[in-house]
C-alpha cells in the first residue's frame, strides 16, 4: 500500500463497529466525536445490543443528516456478559463486508476524543506496516495508566483499530464470558507477528468507570484475578502483580484480593478459553518484561551507589 501523509486527496479507508447497550448518557458524546473528525470513516455501523433506553431514538436523529451512519437492533436480552459485546459487533460486522477499507475499529459507546483523533491512528498505520493494532490511552477520572510500568503493546479496548489483514488473521473477537476478549485479541495479533502498539501522544475521555459492573468496586481486584488465571497469567508475574497493586488504592486490600481470585480459580481449576499456543506466548511475553524490569532495577542501584 503507498501511504502518503493524510489529505483530503489521501486517505486510509476505515470503518468503525460500536456495540452499544443502554447508552443514552454517553451516546451523543461519541456521535459528535466522530462526525467531527477530520477523517471521516465509510461506514460506522452502531449496534444496539437489545438497548431498553433512548439510545438508538439517539443515533437515529443522527442518520437523518450522516448517511455513512447505521444502526442495527439487535433483540432485548437480560444476561449481561462479554460475549454479548462480541455478538453485537459480529452484527456489525456482518454489514461492512464487501467494503474496500484498510483499518477496521471497534469503538466503545462511552467515549469522546479531539476532531483529529482517527487521523492521528491512521497516519501510524502509514508510517509503519508491520502495525496491525493501534490505540491510545483512555482518560478516566482525570488520569490514565503510567505507562512507565504499563506495556505499551497492549492497546485498550476503548478504541481499537486493526488493519484488516491482521483481523482476519487472528480470526476476530473471540466470545469470552468473562472478559477479556479485547485483550486476547491484540496478544493474539502479536503471536502471529504483527506489531501492536498504544500511542500516547493522543488520549480518548472515558465517562463510565470501567470494570466494576453489578459489583462493588472492592471486589472487582477479585474478580480482576479471576480473570488473571483463565487468561493466563503466569504465576511469578501474578505475584509482582500483587506486590505492585498492594502500593496503590486500596492499599494492600486489593492485592490481597487480587491474588485471592486469582488463587481460587487456580483452586476450582478452571478450565482456560485459550489455545495452549497463546497461553505459552502471554508466559513467555511475562517472563521477558520482568527479566527487563530486574535489570532495569539493578541497573540503577549499581548506578546510584
Amino acid at each position: 500500500m503507498n501511504c502518503k501523509p493524510l489529505t483530503v486527496n489521501r486517505k486510509l479507508n476505515y470503518v468503525i463497529i460500536t456495540p452499544a447497550r443502554n447508552e443514552e448518557d454517553n451516546i451523543e458524546r461519541v456521535i459528535e466525536s466522530m462526525i467531527s473528525q477530520t477523517v471521516l470513516p465509510d461506514k460506522w455501523v452502531i449496534v444496539s445490543d437489545g438497548s431498553t433506553d433512548r439510545t438508538d431514538d439517539i443515533v437515529r436523529e443522527y442518520l437523518k443528516n450522516y448517511p455513512w451512519i447505521e444502526l442495527v437492533r439487535m433483540p432485548e436480552h437480560t444476561e449481561r456478559n462479554f460475549s454479548a459485546k462480541v455478538n453485537a459487533f459480529n452484527e456489525g460486522y456482518a454489514k461492512i463486508k464487501g467494503l474496500n477499507y484498510d483499518v477496521i475499529g471497534n469503538l466503545d459507546a462511552d467515549i469522546s476524543f479531539g476532531s483529529d483523533y482517527f487521523e492521528f491512528l491512521l497516519t501510524k498505520f502509514c508510517d509503519d506496516l508491520t502495525i496491525g493494532c493501534a490505540g491510545t490511552p483512555f482518560v478516566e477520572d482525570g488520569k490514565h495508566y503510567d505507562y512507565r510500568y504499563t506495556n505499551i503493546e497492549h492497546v485498550s479496548g476503548a478504541c481499537q483499530l486493526f488493519r484488516k489483514e491482521c483481523f482476519e488473521d487472528i480470526g476476530g473477537y473471540i466470545p469470552i464470558n468473562g472478559g477479556g476478549i479485547d485483550w486476547v485479541a491484540v496478544t493474539t495479533a502479536r503471536m502471529k507477528g504483527w506489531k501492536t502498539r498504544t500511542f500516547t501522544e493522543k488520549t480518548c475521555l472515558h465517562h463510565r468507570k470501567m470494570g466494576t459492573g453489578n459489583i462493588s468496586p472492592i471486589m472487582t481486584w477479585f474478580k480482576t484475578g479471576k480473570r488473571d488465571y483463565f487468561l493466563g497469567n503466569h504465576p511469578f508475574w501474578e505475584i509482582f502483580r500483587t506486590l505492585y497493586q498492594m502500593t496503590k488504592k486500596p492499599y494492600i486490600f486489593g492485592g490481597i484480593l487480587l491474588l485471592t481470585g486469582y488463587a481460587w480459580n487456580c483452586l476450582c481449576r478452571m478450565e482456560r478459553p485459550i489455545s495452549k499456543d497463546l497461553l505459552k506466548f502471554i508466559r513467555n511475553e511475562q517472563m521477558e518484561r520482568l527479566k527487563k524490569t530486574f535489570l532495569y532495577l539493578v541497573m540503577n542501584k549499581k548506578n546510584s551507589d
